[in-house]
Order: C-alpha cells, then structure tokens, then sequence
C-alpha cells in the first residue's frame, strides 16, 4: 500500500523545492499542497478538484501519476448509487436474456403476416367502391346530313411568301440603285429614262435608292407608293411590308 502523502512530501523534500515553487509553477494554493501531503482531503474543494489537484501535482514531481490516482481511489473513493443501480441494471439485463424473448418469434411471424393480409383486403374494396362505372354507349339521334351540314369549314390561309418581286417602271428620266439583304449589286446605279424596261428584280429583301419619284412600282403584285423628295428617295421591300430607308441606311452604288 503507497501512502500517497509521504509520496509527495518525499519526493518534493528529495527534489529540494520549496512549497512556495511548487505554488507557483502548478497554481495550486500551498495550503491545498500541504493538505495532500498529509492526506486532509477534505480541505480541498471537492472529489473532483482532488483528482486535478493530485494529478498535476504528481506530474510535477515526475512521479507515476497513475498509480496515485488508483491508490486514492481505492482507499478513499466510494461506489455511488448510480453505480450501484448500474450494476443492479446489468444483472436484470442478464437475467433476462438468459430466459430468453417473453414473446416467441413465431407468434411474432403470425401476426404480421394477418396484419399484411387485412390490409390488402382493405385496399381492394376501397379500391371497388371508388371506382365509377362504365359510361353508358350514347346514340346519335341527329340525322347524318345534319351532321354533314354542321362541320366546320377549314378555310386555308395563303402561304407567306419567302421572297419579294419588284417591278420598276421609269416616268422620267431616274437614277436607280439596288441590292439585296447581303448588300449584293443588282442594278448598279443606272439611270433609265421613261419607258425603259428595268429588270425585274427578286430576293428576300431588297434595298431601293432612286434619285427621284419618276416611276411606278409593284412590290408581290401591290402598287407602292413613291413620296416626293429633294434628296434621294430610299425604299426597303421585303415579303410583309415596304418601308421607306433614312439617307444613312439607302444603298450607295456610284
């Protein structure tokens, strides 16, 4: 058996370290240092504050701390209730699984296997009663040549045209220049007089530049009206609408 408060005076008187250095390397109070060397535990706070205090004094001292530890729990801890219930609780539990499940795994089996049988017969008349009957087959009593006589007509709209054409018949005497959406040259400013045949021309868009209104054009078919002006008249034609061309925008073929 150690006696763990010689231990520590002994080791501490060996070392040659004053109580007082001991307190200020562990900062534990030298009362509390002096209580362990002579066992009066309870001069200390509490069991638990016993234990840290123990411990970091041991570590000090470079003695085994565990050793310390186990003898003060021996001599001087007890059991605790709760302890006690633990091992009153372990018994119990051993008991128990030495008889063996109070329900035996085949009644177990027996009843799950009723409850899954009950549930689809549940299933199936909630399923039954829920479920509409059949529609009853309906008989036309309207006459087939009235039926005939009620259908709507499709009335098919016109395809829209991908291109447009273009047809330019000079007035007088008129600067014409015009191209395609790519920017494409097909009349490259050529100046017709009145009557002159001017091609034909057909694309997806056309860009017009003329040098005054001295002409008819038909745009798909449609007369397009050409406003008077001062400057240079431009005309954009595409197979939904014709619009007229700001200065900036009207293509230059000279």
């Amino acid at each position: 058996m150690t006696d763990i408060g010689v231990t520590l005076r002994e080791a501490r008187m060996r070392a040659r370290i004053d109580i007082s250095e001991v307190e200020r390397a562990t900062k534990i109070r030298a009362r509390y240092l002096r209580a362990m060397e002579h066992e009066e535990w309870d001069a200390l706070p509490g069991p638990v504050y016993v234990k840290s205090f123990l411990r970091t004094y041991s570590d000090y001292l470079g003695l085994d701390t565990r050793m310390l530890l186990d003898e003060y729990k021996r001599r001087f801890e007890r059991p605790s209730d709760h302890d006690g219930r633990s091992i009153a609780t372990l018994h119990r539990e051993r008991e128990r699984a030495a008889r063996g499940p109070l329900v035996p795994p085949w009644l177990v089996i027996g009843l799950v296997l009723i409850a899954v049988v009950v549930a689809l017969y549940l299933v199936g008349t909630l399923s039954s009663k829920k479920s509409p009957p059949p529609p009853a087959a309906t008989v036309s009593t309207t006459p087939a040549h009235t039926q005939h006589h009620r259908t709507r007509k499709v009335v098919a709209r016109p395809a829209v045209p991908r291109q447009v054409s273009v047809q330019i018949v000079p007035t007088g005497q008129v600067y014409v220049c015009m191209v395609d959406g790519a920017g494409k040259r097909l009349i490259p400013g050529v100046i017709f007089n009145a009557g002159q045949a001017v091609p034909t021309q057909k694309s997806g868009k056309l860009l017009l530049t003329l040098g005054n209104n001295s002409v008819q054009i038909k745009a798909n078919g449609k007369t397009v009206h050409v406003p008077a002006s001062a400057a240079s008249i431009g005309l954009e034609f595409t197979p939904q609408a014709t619009r007229p061309l700001a200065a900036a925008h009207q293509p230059r073929c000279a």
